[in-house]
């Protein structure tokens, strides 16, 4: 009983060490890059036992999307304006801001190699949490009565240029652009 109690408190050892991992990965991808270290290095890094991560998390893989998806949902959280207009693009200046951030090219490119884990459809082992949230934020504005574009559309139409352009280096993604990406999404509505 005590285990369980332990396992749901909020806080406490379990976030500390959470905590700590998460920012032992994020150090060593901007060091090293992705692939470049193994359980062992970020165990080390972050001062725990491998064991504490291994169990935790299962795998690399895991821990990675979980990193990912953490730093994700702090610093672009699916936005709830009150209109799909104004919620599509916040959400796109919020990735745009996120993916030309300082280490934006490590996690667009950390995000490609998870997505190709398993074959688990467009957004791979890092995905399935964020697609709940993009269709929850898509919801709500159906259920205000606006017309909405699918999950996979704004993958298409918002989230894909936003990648290659990165990937490749073309930038900046200006307001401008971000806006017309957004546009042409909601024209097809």
């Amino acid at each position: 009983m005590k285990e369980q109690q332990r396992a749901t408190r909020p806080g406490g050892r379990s976030a500390r060490v959470a905590a700590q991992v998460h920012e032992a990965v994020t150090a060593l991808i901007n060091e090293r890059g992705y692939g470049n270290f193994t359980i062992g290095d970020v165990a080390t890094h972050a001062g725990v036992a491998d064991s504490s991560i291994y169990r935790r998390w299962g795998n690399m893989e895991a821990l990675l999307a979980d990193v990912t998806l953490a730093r994700l949902n702090a610093q672009s959280p699916m936005p709830d304006t009150g209109s799909i207009d104004g919620d599509l693009r916040t959400y796109a200046a919020n990735v745009a801001r996120e993916i030309t951030g300082p280490d934006g090219l490590a996690l667009v490119r950390l995000a490609v190699a998870l997505s190709s884990d398993e074959g688990r459809g467009p957004f791979g082992a890092l995905g399935d949490d964020r697609t709940r949230q993009m269709q929850a934020m898509l919801d709500r504005a159906a259920a205000r009565g606006e017309q909405v574009p699918e999950a996979l559309e704004v993958l298409d139409h918002i989230l894909a240029p936003m990648y290659i352009r990165v990937l490749f280096g073309i930038v900046p993604l200006t307001p401008e652009y971000l806006d017309g990406l957004v546009d042409r999404l909601l024209a097809g509505k």
